[in-house]
């Protein structure tokens, strides 16, 4: 059985435990957060899978913190509600989610602004859809921090899987956690993130330059998703070719939305009205 393992990250007030459900999706495993409040409250971010003895270290990370009060998930992904369950039945704490998500069990709905409370600290909410149309990010307002789920990895990229993912949606989220100026990140695979700006700017610039290759790549004369993964990723590991091609699909939907690119049945083109000079 693998074992579950803590980060080493323990700052205001929050601790980490990594989940044993290291993958090439998710890194090292998923991260799980334990936010302490005042007053003996305790959040639990993500519980990620039903493993007992990780189950168990999430239970002994939060006794010294008040225990378990709540349960919040970041969004609908399994290797990130996939212990909500059983954690729900052993401490009684309610499982707290987006007004879109679509997993079970869930107790409350959380909206855009609305606040968790944590004694005398506050949770707030953002929507931040795109790599899932039900993803949350929360900013532990007192300190500054973004848990932020898998909007950011700690580790590389984050996959955008339509038709859960949205592109656009992504771009425009990383761009209002931007905003926030928030003084630390904390996402959901990898180590913490003590440059946020620059790293939510790296993510946006990265997904615009893939994007002027997907252009350039079309005006040389692809047509098809696969023509794309085959001139953007000519040395690509085959058993990466799903997640390369989902990418391409994402950046795909986007420029057809914005009517930069156009399609029938003959394949994909470039917009008359759209240079990738």
């Amino acid at each position: 059985m693998m074992q579950a393992s803590s980060s080493g990250f323990d700052a205001a007030g929050i601790a980490c435990v990594r989940a044993p459900n290291a993958s090439a999706y998710t890194s090292g495993g998923t991260n799980s957060y334990l936010v302490a409040g005042d007053g003996g409250h305790c959040l639990l971010i993500d519980p990620a899978c039903p493993d007992p003895a990780y189950l168990q270290q999430l239970l002994d990370v939060a006794e010294p913190r008040g225990g378990i009060e709540t349960i919040l998930i970041t969004h609908g992904h399994p290797d990130h509600n996939g212990g909500a369950q059983r954690v729900r039945e052993s401490t009684g704490a309610p499982v707290v989610a987006s007004r879109l998500y679509d997993g079970s069990p869930v107790d409350r709905r959380l909206a855009e602004g609305d606040v968790v409370p944590l004694g005398g600290r506050s949770m707030r909410v953002y929507e931040t859809p795109g790599h899932r149309f039900d993803h949350l990010c929360f900013l532990l307002e007192d300190a500054g921090v973004l848990i932020a789920g898998d909007l950011v990895s700690g580790e590389g990229t984050v996959l955008i899987a339509p038709p859960e993912g949205d592109l656009g949606h992504y771009l425009a989220s990383l761009r209002r956690m931007l905003a926030l100026r928030p003084a630390l990140l904390l996402p959901g695979h990898g180590p913490p993130e003590t440059d946020p700006a620059g790293r939510l700017q790296a993510y946006i610039d990265h997904r615009l330059l893939r994007e002027e290759q997907v252009l350039r790549t079309l005006a040389a004369g692809a047509t098809t998703v696969d023509d794309l993964v085959d001139g953007i990723y000519p040395d690509l590991d085959q058993s990466l070719r799903r997640a390369a091609a989902l990418t391409m699909q994402a950046h795909v939907n986007k420029l057809l939305d914005e009517g930069r690119i156009e399609s029938s049945s003959g394949g994909l083109w470039i917009s008359a009205a759209t240079s990738c000079e």
